[in-house]
């Protein structure tokens, strides 16, 4: 046998031609079989990218998705019910050609615009859905978008239902002109009208969000959430480029510099998105917020006897506050609820990992928890930045705070704090003026309020989250105007008589219930670490039951009357 023929190529006779080609014997891909990733590069199976939730197997790069592919993907099957269909625009700017352009569009997409409204079920949760189609004119927003929306917005007031609407645009359409601008008002009233109604918003938010949708109706949520890697911005990068002639930084205006900047509330895989969603409808569902929690959370338990203060010194309950493996902020709210859902952001720069919040049950009930947290490893501590609050830190627990009123959820907030943290950066972004705010909102804040502290408690920095109807402390836990450090450098110049400070500050849990600044103590076991915990949520948690079933029948004016009677005598 000759060398050469040890290595010819086999003739392939098995394959299906289903397009031809010029070169002779080479086999032939199906057309629509494969497709090509925009990301790697790599060629995919058309049908695995289909099953996968229209992302990359290999690089997980997501594809832009159609809007009825987007209704097979998140609601329960059959239950869409599509609005307006066949609602157009028509050409307020007799612009050259632009019918024509929509109306090729229309016969390419089987959209009759860039926006498909309707009303649907996600897990048995009624909503009014709108989902945007990148394939139509890039999902710009002209008046027919914009009036659909509207239109949506104003029947889900009227019928009392959520919305959620799937932002994916290029911005406002040209072709329209101040039509379109005039759209950005329009679908801002009437989400205005529906947050009014107590009714809740979920924007969600896919690549590209850009221009007049991000200067509207896509930034407005109560609840704001991406996909990864979106591109979410007013001004698309290449403006930004031109206008200011250098180049932007790798994943400028991507979701991820969202949440890190406090604009979106979380990050969701494509996977993942109907169960999230589900799980907030149901936090906010009228009908399930009604009589189950009063049953259980209304128990009469009996009073609970206080056990005795063990004879500690100030300092040394001070010390105690500030151990090291004492339960933070966050093993508060994982012992003690279930179902959280974390929220991100003071949707103006920053999402200040010192303050954590978000919505959680308690027995079944949803509330709003907010809590300062200082984290359990020194990587944590630095990057809680040791529990010290930012003013974005402060801006995120009031915008909870006020989404709190407005579902009227009650409001548990964990403090633990040496301070509000004190630099250049904080100052240049008002931190007093942030924690006077948080003050003055939470003083008249229509749904009740508990503050718990849980380690130290210092200064206007606790107060701002402290502004409550009950203030509760654990035994060994302090609340005072500044550290005793603070205290003696000030008063005595001489911070080495700290301990001397705490002796006379009275700033221990029994001196404070004395002085009727707090309401209640609880008390602790000794050596308290989280593998004690339990011992502890256990008095939380029927002092809490105790709390929303007699705050949560109160009047709203009522309410703040309490609250206002309570510092008004201190």
């Amino acid at each position: 046998m000759k060398l050469s023929n040890m290595f010819k190529k086999t003739e392939r006779k098995n394959y299906i031609t289903i397009h031809t080609s010029d070169k002779k014997g080479k086999p032939e891909v199906p057309e629509g079989l494969l497709k090509k990733c925009n990301a790697c590069k790599a060629a995919i199976v058309t049908e695995d990218v289909k099953n996968n939730y229209y992302i990359c197997p290999k690089c997980h790069n997501y594809f832009r998705v159609h809007a009825r592919r987007r209704v097979e993907m998140i609601v329960d099957e059959g239950t869409f019910e599509e609005w307006d269909h066949g609602l157009n625009a028509g050409n307020p700017l007799s612009f050259p050609g632009y019918e024509e352009k929509v109306k090729a569009l229309q016969e390419k997409t089987n959209l009759d615009e860039a926006v498909m409204t309707g009303k649907a079920q996600i897990n048995g949760n009624e909503v009014v859905l709108g989902i945007c189609d990148g394939r139509f004119m890039m999902a710009s927003m002209g008046w027919a978008v914009g009036e659909k929306i509207a239109r949506a917005v104003e029947r889900a007031t009227e019928e009392k239902l959520p919305v959620i609407i799937f932002a994916c645009s290029g911005g406002a359409r040209m072709q329209e002109g101040i039509v379109s601008l005039m759209q950005m008002a329009k679908t801002s009233a009437v989400l205005k009208k529906h947050s009014d109604a107590g009714l809740l918003y979920i924007s969600v938010l896919t690549n590209p969000t850009t221009g007049g949708v991000t200067a509207s109706f896509a930034m407005l949520g109560d609840v704001i959430l991406a996909e990864p890697n979106a591109l979410i911005g007013f001004a698309g990068p290449r403006v930004i480029e031109q206008t200011i002639g250098q180049k932007l930084p790798e994943g400028f205006q991507k979701s991820e510099f969202l949440l890190e900047h406090g604009f979106i509330d979380r990050i969701v895989e494509r996977e993942e998105m109907k169960e999230v969603l589900a799980s907030i409808l149901s936090m906010h569902k009228i009908e399930e917020n009604g009589e189950d929690w009063r049953q259980e959370c209304c128990q009469n338990e009996g009073e609970e006897k206080r056990v005795p203060y063990k004879g500690l010194t100030s300092w040394e309950r001070v010390q105690i506050s500030r151990r090291k493996d004492r339960p933070v902020g966050s093993d508060y709210i994982h012992t003690l609820f279930t179902d959280f859902i974390e929220l991100h952001g003071d949707r103006y720069f920053k999402d200040d990992k010192a303050i954590i919040g978000g919505i959680a049950r308690f027995h079944g009930m949803p509330v709003t928890v907010i809590a300062q947290e200082r984290g359990t490893t020194t990587k944590e501590n630095i990057l809680r930045n040791f529990g010290m609050p930012s003013p974005d830190g402060y801006r995120k627990a009031l915008r909870l705070m006020k989404q709190a009123e407005k579902f009227h959820r009650p409001v548990i907030c964990f403090v633990d704090t040496p301070g509000a943290f004190c630099g250049i950066e904080a100052e240049e972004r008002g931190q007093g003026e942030a924690i006077a705010r948080n003050i003055y909102e939470m003083s008249g804040l229509k749904t009740p309020v508990v503050s718990i502290v849980i380690g130290e408690g210092e200064s206007g920095g606790a107060l701002a989250i402290a502004t409550a109807d009950e203030v509760w402390m654990l035994e060994n836990s302090i609340y005072s105007i500044l550290s005793p450090e603070g205290f003696a450098s000030i008063l005595w110049k001489d911070s080495k008589r700290a301990k001397e400070a705490a002796g006379v500050m009275k700033l221990t849990a029994n001196h404070l219930k004395s002085m009727e600044i707090v309401e209640q103590v609880i008390p602790e076991p000794d050596n308290f670490t989280s593998a004690n915990l339990e011992e502890v949520a256990d008095r939380l948690d029927r002092s809490l039951k105790k709390f929303i079933c007699e705050y949560m029948e109160m009047d709203a004016d009522a309410l703040v009357e309490k609250r206002y009677r309570r510092f008004r005598r201190m």
